[in-house]
């Protein structure tokens, strides 16, 4: 009879403990149950850094299960800070792209003044609404919100506590937090007027920072898949000795080979932009949602009941798997995204052209 030694004193996490002075702490214990090294290895990547190096850096967070906004932090907020020319505050930061908030200016002119348009005394803003579903709202020094002012689209910054947070979480217990605005006050020095194409951008690198942390939590199953079926014995031989298991495992495999991939195809293009950058990251992320589902399904199958326990490191990584699918776009609106301009022009130059 095979058996399994299970450490049944591993912490479980929960969303309600998350802030940011437990960062350090949740994620030492998420370390213990997955048997890695500290987290604090997998460091916040400079503000100099490439993108290649900052998807490098996510995937090893999806790797690790960190419970920190690593991706939405070195991704997302701090380009776009640095696009608007704005501060970068220290400590994680996360982002909102919310057109809907209803905004108006807080000193309305009684004549138009500066650009064409605006009819405000200066750029000062006042915002009501909800940013739905915030990624880690409650332990955010900063989040980062691209909206739709009267004279055009805005960007500015705002702190979790100067808005009512509704907590929330995704399936792995990830802070997604609501956070409501009644008649706030956001000062011009920390609005910036920004071109429409930064807001693709930003749905861009949000989707690709998803995709590089489906990337690691993908590898995390192979890895976890691989080292169960070759320690777990049945019929006097390993799992991994059957020819079903090791044609699963080989689909494990290859599913998320093609994930890491795309991944990384699109590291170039979202640096020059324009129509590569758009193909190149919807192609990532409609695979990395696509095969999330698959990647979870055999990981699962092949652990067997275990596999499904909090017992087991495997949740760590198939929980978020299923919740990243979906946010910032599951694989349907990614792959209309990639079809549309695709199918518009002659596919084979877009396909075979260098960007």
């Amino acid at each position: 009879m095979n058996t399994h030694t299970i450490d049944t004193s591993a912490p479980v996490i929960s969303a309600d403990a998350y802030d940011t002075a437990s960062f350090h702490a949740a994620a030492d214990a998420i370390a213990v149950v997955t048997n890695t090294t500290a987290p604090d290895a997998v460091a916040l990547p400079t503000l100099g850094a490439s993108t290649a190096e900052l998807l490098a850096a996510a995937q090893e967070a999806g790797h690790r299960a960190v419970p920190a906004p690593l991706a939405e932090t070195a991704l997302v907020a701090r380009p776009l800070l640095r696009r608007a020319r704005l501060p970068v505050p220290e400590g994680p930061l996360s982002y909102a792209i919310a057109p809907e908030l209803t905004i108006r200016y807080a000193h309305p002119a009684a004549s138009p003044v500066g650009s064409a348009g605006c009819l405000g005394d200066d750029d000062t803003l006042l915002v009501t609404g909800t940013l739905r579903r915030v990624p880690w709202a409650r332990a955010a020094t900063a989040v980062v919100v691209l909206a739709t002012a009267p004279f055009g689209p805005v960007l500015f910054t705002l702190t979790p506590d100067q808005a009512v947070l509704t907590p929330g979480g995704n399936l792995a217990e990830e802070p997604r937090d609501d956070l409501h605005l009644v008649a706030f006050e956001i000062p011009a020095s920390q609005v910036r007027r920004i071109a429409p194409e930064l807001f693709d951008e930003a749905r861009l690198r949000a989707a690709l920072a998803r995709s590089a942390l489906i990337a690691g939590a993908a590898e995390r199953c192979v890895d976890l898949t691989v080292a169960h079926t070759t320690a777990r014995t049945q019929f006097g031989r390993p799992l991994s000795r059957f020819q079903a298991v090791k044609q699963e495992e080989a689909r494990l495999i290859e599913e998320a080979a093609l994930v890491r991939a795309a991944v990384r195809a699109a590291a170039a293009p979202l640096d020059t932009g324009g129509p590569a950058a758009q193909l190149a990251v919807a192609a990532a992320k409609t695979q990395a949602s696509a095969s999330a589902a698959e990647i979870a399904r055999i990981a699962h199958q092949l652990h067997g009941a275990i596999g499904i326990t909090r017992l087991s490191p495997l949740h760590l990584a198939t929980t978020r798997l299923w919740s990243w699918r979906d946010e910032d776009g599951d694989e349907t609106y990614w792959a209309l995204r990639l079809a549309r301009p695709l199918t518009a022009t002659a596919l084979w130059p877009a396909l075979t052209t260098a960007p």
